[in-house]
């Protein structure tokens, strides 16, 4: 089993959600983050006054699936959410030990 996790433009989380569905993905964890690489911030204005924005908000994504799959949600990841800008985001591919179902305590690729 994998985990993959990616960090996404959130305006794009409904594109990946279908990419996702559309390959057999059977369910995934989101998360409102906030953080910056490249891309670094930007400056606003308000009433008057500029001021550095550092965080950008992000859509952190968590998918498990088998060892088989990865390059298929790798892919559609990364096409769905791919703007071509800078900011558009990472993918982290992380080997998963275990998986327990907590209401049955099935355990592994079946717990998924």
């Amino acid at each position: 089993m994998k985990k993959i996790e990616a960090i996404i433009k959130p305006f794009k989380l409904d594109d990946v959600k279908e990419a996702l569905h559309g390959i057999g993905v059977q369910g995934l964890t989101i998360t409102e983050v906030k953080g910056f690489g490249r891309q670094k911030g930007h400056t606003e204005l308000y009433r008057g006054a500029e001021y550095v924005v550092d965080f950008l908000p992000k859509i952190k994504l968590e998918v498990v699936v088998s060892a088989d799959q990865v390059e298929s949600v790798i892919s559609a990841v990364a096409e769905a959410a791919g703007t071509g800008r800078i900011g558009d985001g990472k993918i982290f591919v992380m080997s998963l030990e275990e998986a327990i179902r907590i209401r049955t305590g099935e355990r592994g690729a079946s717990a998924v």
